[in-house]
């Protein structure tokens, strides 16, 4: 279990910015398709495009820090395949991170304490 803490540091700092540029780009959607005509590919600004292309890089360092942390925290597939989709849906890498989050904070404690008796 060893490098744990550093996993856990890179992988919340990668499901936060991941999960930002994804909401901002997804409520930029939303917002353009119902109020500002965005269907059209001619109405759509630069920076919008931009937005996705920059979360699709940010999805595969997600992608990479999530699997590290997942062998590491040595989870079964059901629970990676679920930290690594929650990437692509709107607002779930703040859910995933947080419970994540929560039973690394629960496995340190242990190791934690295992290694003072």
């Amino acid at each position: 279990m060893k490098g744990i803490a550093g996993a856990a540091v890179r992988y919340r700092i990668m499901a936060w910015v991941t999960g930002v540029v994804l909401a901002t780009a997804f409520i930029w959607l939303v917002i353009g398709r119902v109020f500002l005509d965005y269907g059209n590919d001619a109405n759509r600004p630069a920076l919008y495009g931009l937005l996705w292309l920059c979360h699709g890089w940010l999805y595969f360092i997600y992608l990479v820090t999530g699997v590290d942390l997942a062998f590491r925290m040595r989870y079964g597939i059901f629970k990676t395949i679920g930290i690594l989709l929650a990437g692509t849906i709107p607002f779930m890498s703040f859910v995933a991170e947080h419970y994540t989050h929560k039973d690394v904070q629960v496995r340190l404690a242990a190791q934690n304490l295992s290694s003072s008796i």
